[in-house]
């Protein structure tokens, strides 16, 4: 059974940085394609960052671009987000979420199997 666990939220003053971690079970990151979303209060999910770990490529919204990294640590089996320059923009819910690899590490919401209970992400301005 594919679990996801979600963590490392917080309340953060922008400009500052968090880590997200997504405990990941069930499945191996080879055969997978996993990200982040996000979901901010009155609007729609978003990818924010996707990657496959068999391919070299990783998407990122443009908002978050320079800002934020996608990485897998292997020996903790988790996906990390490392989430720096935060902005008041970047407060909601995120979401780490994965789906069976079909050679695309496509970010759109609809194609993702697979959902945490995801952690609040709160930057003040």
């Amino acid at each position: 059974e594919v679990q996801l666990v979600e963590s490392g939220g917080g309340l953060v003053q922008a400009g500052g940085s968090l880590r997200l971690s997504c405990a990941a079970s069930g499945f191996r990151f080879d055969d997978y394609a996993i990200g982040w979303f996000r979901q901010a209060p009155g609007k729609a999910r978003e990818g924010v960052s996707c990657m496959s770990s068999l391919d070299a490529d990783t998407y990122y919204a443009d908002s978050v671009k320079d800002r934020f990294t996608i990485f897998i640590d292997y020996e903790k089996n988790t996906v990390n987000l490392q989430m720096n320059s935060l902005k008041s923009e970047d407060t909601a819910v995120y979401y780490c979420a994965d789906r069976p690899y079909n050679g695309s590490y496509s970010c759109a919401t609809d194609q993702y199997d697979y959902w945490g209970q995801g952690t609040q992400v709160t930057v003040s301005s």
